[in-house]
């Protein structure tokens, strides 16, 4: 997979190239691309933004230098994969669908995502306008309800969401399977050893007897009980009437 990332703060990206995303960089699985927009700014200040049409305020980000960012990246992109190589532009955006694990698995089986990272009050809707006319797949992703100062931060949660599940780059593929959110519910209560703990107040903690017995289906069961009882208590959207678990779809 080939990612790139548009953004006026490049450093910010740098956690990429740690742990098992960069792991998963250096064996060639991905291959991530960071790019200053300011690049593409052609005044000495190197400006990409300017005061609201209609006053209001804040900043927003110029169309004209959004979009020779866009063609030279996808040029970029296409030299490696070819001509007809066509990148899922997604833009980190407040207004956008919620990020789910059913879009990571999704984005996981993509060739290409283009990462452009909106700052002060957002970018000129005629940049989304262009790109729908051009023919480009854009999605508009949020992490939640709550505004960030920029779209840095939810890149990195979003591409670590997606590489990890990339066949090869977590060395365990089950235990992808038996995540949170990964059935939909909420992981059930993880345990290790010692099985008897005393804590800092004193008070001698055990872990539960059933994940002693060595009986596996047994076990199986219980977790699949304490999955849905934790998903009630904690996260009951996640439920439909009938108790079974209603996963979000994909952007």
């Amino acid at each position: 997979m080939r990612i790139d990332v548009i953004t006026i703060f490049p450093e910010y990206l740098a956690p990429l190239e740690l742990s098992l995303i960069g792991k998963a960089a250096r064996e060639g699985l991905i291959g991530v691309h960071r790019h200053d927009l300011r690049t593409w700014a052609h005044d000495r200040h190197r400006t990409v933004d300017d005061s609201p049409l209609g006053g209001g305020a804040g900043m927003v980000m110029k169309p004209g230098v959004w979009a020779e960012a866009f063609a030279a990246v996808i040029a970029a992109g296409r030299e490696e994969l070819g001509p007809d190589a066509q990148p899922l532009i997604v833009f980190p955006n407040p207004a956008g669908a919620v990020f789910a694990q059913a879009t990571a698995r999704e984005w996981s089986g993509r060739d290409w995502i283009v990462f452009a990272c909106g700052r002060y009050e957002g970018i000129d809707e005629r940049v989304y306008e262009f790109l729908a006319d051009s023919g480009a797949e854009v999605a508009l992703a949020s992490l939640g309800d709550y505004v960030l100062n920029g779209g840095e931060v939810a890149v990195l949660a979003i591409t670590e969401a997606v590489v990890r599940l990339i066949p090869g780059v977590v060395g365990n593929a089950e235990s992808l399977v038996e995540e949170s959110h990964s059935s939909g519910l909420l992981e059930y209560p993880l345990y290790t050893r010692p099985a008897s703990w005393e804590d800092p107040l004193g008070v001698v903690r055990e872990a539960p007897e059933v994940l002693l017995s060595g009986n596996h289906a047994v076990i199986a069961a219980w977790r699949a009980e304490q999955s849905v009882q934790r998903t009630a208590e904690r996260r009951p959207d996640l439920l439909g009437a009938d108790g079974a678990a209603v996963e979000p779809r994909a952007l």
